[in-house]
């Protein structure tokens, strides 16, 4: 979608995300019956809880697993391939919506960055969904994604410590780049069909640390992703797995008119942020996560070597992408607070 040269203001953005909440609403109750309302009444602790996480997964790249994550497993007992499933049905819905918002609003996205990470996407979250999520323990691969966003958040620390440039768009775009967001875009597929989310952060720090993008560009560019990742995966286990069980059923009914209203307002909030505290907010979200995980996971054996490995290995590549200034080259300006608009236009280049 190319934007109007004029934007639309706040009382439009509202106005576009009422509209859209409406139409998700009328066909959630078509779906759900007579039973609509009890989803929410009997499942208010899922409700309440993805208020908040519709909020962070629209707003930032970290998707609303900080929150939902320890409430699901800790406060509600919920195992963890159910709560995985259920992230996926439920960004969905919260994150495709908060995606058409992006568009309606005009927010500058990469949107190549999005075509090739999202078709290694789909690629990776099948296989990953298919073959590995069966046979490979939980516990293990969350403290995994754990250790790889607790390398990425270190090295954002170190990254922002200074004023640097920041660019718009990705300078040049050859095959080599394509290929490479395919890569990333099948490793981020891999780890979401994995625990639920994992495409919108493994793509946002490619883009901000090797591409040196912004944040602010980052940010609605990954919601955009992860909200395509999570649809594939959704119907990867409605349809071809067959795993969706009554219990997540009923957890996803009662989310779903929270987070048509949560996550497009967390994307309007992004677009008023300045990129530094967006870069807080997940630093932030990313402490948050590392906490939980600490205290939910058992340390196992197993699980501390993975979780070293995984740090050691991102740290590596986060610290290769971090000194490569092969991309700081054209369309830079130093302070995001300046509005830049992106070229649409070049959108099929």
């Amino acid at each position: 979608m190319i934007p109007s040269k004029n934007p639309p203001n706040s009382y439009e953005k509202l106005a576009f995300s009422a509209i859209l909440a409406a139409i998700v609403w009328m066909i959630w109750f078509h779906l759900a019956g007579p039973q609509a309302f009890a989803y929410i009444l009997n499942h208010w602790e899922i409700s309440l809880t993805m208020v908040f996480g519709s909020l962070i997964a629209g707003a930032t790249s970290e998707g609303g697993g900080a929150v939902a994550f320890p409430v699901f497993t800790k406060l509600l007992h919920i195992p963890a391939t159910e709560a995985k499933i259920f992230s996926l049905a439920c960004q969905s819905v919260g994150m495709t919506a908060a995606a058409l918002v992006i568009m309606y609003i005009g927010l500058c996205v990469e949107w190549r960055v999005i075509r090739w990470a999202s078709l290694g996407g789909v690629i990776g979250i099948t296989l990953s969904s298919v073959m590995l999520a069966p046979i490979l323990p939980p516990p293990v691969i969350k403290m995994s994604f754990t250790a790889m966003v607790a390398s990425f958040a270190v090295t954002l620390f170190v990254l922002n410590r200074s004023k640097r440039f920041c660019q718009v768009r990705i300078p040049f775009f050859g095959m080599y780049e394509r290929m490479l967001l395919l890569v990333v875009g099948f490793t981020g597929g891999m780890m979401s069909g994995l625990v639920g989310n994992g495409i919108d952060i493994i793509t946002f720090s490619v883009m901000v640390l090797l591409f040196r993008l912004s944040e602010k560009i980052a940010t609605p560019t990954s919601v955009i992703l992860m909200a395509i990742n999570a649809t594939v995966g959704f119907a990867l286990h409605v349809f071809v797995i067959g795993d969706f069980p009554p219990q997540v059923y009923a957890y996803w009914q009662a989310s779903i008119p929270v987070v048509v209203i949560g996550a497009p307002i967390g994307a309007i909030i992004c677009s008023r942020l300045k990129r530094m505290t967006i870069v807080w907010l997940l630093i932030g979200l990313i402490f948050v996560e590392v906490i939980s995980s600490l205290w939910l996971i058992p340390l196992t054996p197993a699980v501390i070597i993975t979780c070293l490995t995984t740090f050691v290995v991102f740290s590596s590549l986060y610290y290769w992408m971090y000194h490569t200034h092969e991309y700081n080259k054209s369309g830079t300006f130093k302070n995001s607070q300046n509005e830049t608009r992106c070229v649409f236009q070049e959108l099929l280049n």
